[in-house]
């Protein structure tokens, strides 16, 4: 079963400050929370790449986090997002690898449409037949 849960920005429910390790021990309570007591089975996250976390960081800490809960033995797939920013001078929308850029035009006013991002896209439980 696929359930899209739950939603969350760096600046929504975690400190922009956090490092990988505490960002992933939330990640496993929100979705255990959202599991209903099911077994976890996978957990699809999106990582924007403006985000200053790291993917590689968050799999490492996920199989230790896990541990003991019913999202061990989950697989983690992770989807990273790229940055896309909108000039607010004139309106162009363009690819961005920092929180920061200029447009084509010349402009420094930019809007970050993706990228900076962490939610926890989709999870998926364990049906029991009866």
């Amino acid at each position: 079963m696929y359930t899209s849960l739950y939603s969350l920005t760096v600046t929504d429910q975690l400190s922009p400050n956090m490092h990988e390790l505490g960002i992933t021990q939330n990640i496993i309570a929100i979705v255990t929370e959202n599991a209903q007591g099911k077994k976890v089975q996978r957990v699809l996250l999106e990582v924007g790449k403006l985000s200053a976390i790291m993917p590689e960081a968050i799999k490492f800490c996920f199989d230790i986090c896990a541990q003991g809960t019913i999202v061990e033995g989950a697989i983690l797939e992770i989807l990273e997002i790229p940055g896309m920013a909108k000039c607010r001078q004139c309106g162009t929308t363009f690819g961005i690898d920092k929180p920061f850029g200029i447009c084509e035009c010349g402009s420094m006013k930019l809007d970050i449409i993706t990228g900076e991002e962490l939610k926890i896209k989709e999870i998926e439980v364990e049906e029991l037949c009866v």
